[in-house]
């Protein structure tokens, strides 16, 4: 679903970037395949959405794609002029950071030691500041600059990874499970951010989810990934094909018969 309008504002930003080319894309680990053969193309202005049942390999796709670890096949990246593009800027969301809760840090000390050669804990300018807050803006998180990371709930910790992963503005945004764990409010209101951020930037966006109601409700295209792509589409082609049916329906039997059913 290729959007022109899309492509005209992207080029005129100056990025360019139009579509990232996943070509036979495979990863080995050891003697273990976790990926064989996998096609895809993310366009800009879209957020597509990976889902598949434990053990698919979403996460070692993200994880190839950062260059994390190492792929057979090609990632290839096209300008919105149709020549080839360079590496875009990447910015990626965990699905968790270990943090120790008794630290002072706060928001601010993370951002300026993140940005900055200099330690947190120095007097740093007005600038300085404003600019973090700018940055926390574009996630609905401004209030929480001066808050401990340690007090942060976790759908605010997440929005705060999510606003480090806005600085610089990168081409591709790539979000593995970012919500997990997250209450319905936080759910909700990541999601909205996501999809706001997706419109006004004209990002180009993978989020790898379990939450299929709101990736229902925000992707613009889905992914079934369970080694290899299975199914691709618009959320209702995908989550009404008899692949995602074949796939899920097992891995409800395999958990309910873990949890002590008969059959």
């Amino acid at each position: 679903m290729e959007n022109r309008h899309h492509i005209s504002r992207r080029a005129a930003s100056g990025c360019g970037l139009c579509c990232t080319k996943i070509e036979h894309f495979g990863v080995t680990i050891g003697n273990t395949p976790i990926l064989t053969d996998v096609n895809l193309h993310i366009h800009c202005g879209e957020l597509t959405a990976i889902i598949g049942p434990n053990g698919a390999g979403k996460s070692t796709l993200i994880k190839a794609i950062l260059g994390e670890i190492s792929h057979t096949g090609t990632i290839s990246y096209v300008q919105a002029n149709g020549g080839p593009s360079h590496t875009p800027v990447m910015g990626y969301v965990p699905q968790s950071l270990k943090l120790d809760t008794t630290s002072p840090t706060s928001v601010l000390d993370l951002f300026l030691a993140c940005r900055s050669h200099l330690p947190a804990w120095l007097i740093h300018s007005r600038k300085q500041v404003n600019s973090v807050r700018e940055r926390l803006s574009r996630v609905k998180a401004e209030h929480l600059i001066d808050r401990r990371l340690g007090a942060l709930s976790g759908g605010e910790l997440q929005r705060v990874l999510l606003a480090l992963a806005l600085d610089p503005m990168p081409d591709l945004l790539l979000l593995d499970e970012p919500v997990s764990g997250i209450d319905q409010n936080g759910l909700e209101l990541f999601y909205e951010t996501v999809s706001e951020l997706r419109r006004t930037y004209d990002l180009s966006i993978i989020l790898v989810s379990h939450d299929l109601d709101m990736v229902k409700n925000y992707a613009d295209r889905m992914v079934l990934l369970n080694k290899t792509v299975l199914s691709v589409g618009t959320p209702d082609e995908v989550l009404q094909s008899e692949s995602f049916y074949k796939v899920f329906s097992l891995e409800w039997q395999k958990q309910w018969r873990s949890k002590g059913g008969e059959g």
